[in-house]
Parts: structure tokens; C-alpha cells; sequence
């Protein structure tokens, strides 16, 4: 992958603005590939497979709500539809648990809007968010989840 696109480790930060890193979803052969973002004590990594080889510029981004009672994960093409041909994908939260999360055949761009996958594509769990063996029809370009973080009652 050429210019901006880069995979990410597991980048440490304590505190401050939402974690962004440029990700390539592009792959002539299909193997699992993985990416992860932390902010804090919260992480979120992406895994897939996927085939194609269209050099697909992504995001994902990670964030601490201000109070800290929530944190957020995304993954998606900010160019709308992707034409990668996904086998699977799987999203999961360290750290917090799932309260939303939806997943997206193309992603909102100028006039489009996000178009949701139907339900019975992928599951939730407490901690990820996959495809379903099956069911999912392997198109996705946004995944987004929000997550309730541990709060040490007083």
C-alpha cells in the first residue's frame, strides 16, 4: 500500500484526543490481517479477511467519552462502498462492554447515506462484533461500536 495507508500496532496513549490511524484494506489473497488502537485502558482491534486488490484507503478511530463512561471504536471507508469481497471480519473491545453497535454495506458520502447490514449478517457480543457464518454477505465499509467502560462506584 502506497502514501498514508499504514497498519497499526497497539498504540499506547493515557488521555487526550481520540486515537486516528490510516489503515489498507487491500489484499489479492485472502488472509487474516489485524489492527488495533488503545487509548488509556481501552482497546479495540479489527481482524479480517478479505479479497481484492483495489488499495482501499480506511480509517479507524478510537475515543474516551469526556467523562470517561464511554468508549468508541470505528472502522470504516471514508470514500462511501467498499469493494472488497470480506470472508470475515471481527471487532473487539478490551477493556468495556458492547451497548451499540452497527455495521454498514457502504458508508455515508456526499448525498449517499450509510446503508446497515441486515441484522441476521453479523452477531454482538459483550466484547466483538463479526460477521455470520452464512449469513453475511460480504460487503462491509463502517463499523462502528460504543462501549460502556468499568465506573468505580463510590
Amino acid at each position: 500500500c502506497a502514501g498514508p495507508c499504514r497498519g497499526t500496532g497497539a498504540a499506547q496513549e493515557s488521555q487526550g484526543p481520540p486515537r486516528r490511524s490510516g489503515v489498507c484494506l487491500s489484499r489479492a489473497e485472502a488472509r487474516l490481517l489485524l489492527f488495533s488502537l488503545w487509548q488509556g485502558d481501552y482497546g479495540c482491534t479489527f481482524t479480517y479477511s478479505a479479497q481484492g486488490g483495489t488499495n482501499e484507503q480506511w480509517q479507524m478511530n478510537v475515543g474516551v467519552s469526556e467523562d470517561s463512561g464511554l468508549f468508541s471504536c470505528s472502522v470504516w471507508r471514508p470514500q462511501g462502498k467498499s469493494y472488497l469481497f470480506f470472508t470475515q471480519f471481527k471487532a473487539e473491545v478490551k477493556g468495556a462492554k458492547i451497548e451499540y453497535a452497527m455495521a454498514y454495506s457502504q458508508a455515508a458520502v456526499g448525498a449517499q447515506s450509510d446503508i446497515p447490514l441486515k441484522q441476521e449478517e453479523f452477531e454482538i457480543t459483550d466484547t466483538t462484533v463479526s460477521h455470520r457464518e452464512g449469513k453475511f454477505r460480504f460487503e462491509l465499509s463502517k463499523l462502528v461500536i460504543v462501549a460502556k467502560t468499568p465506573r468505580d462506584e463510590l
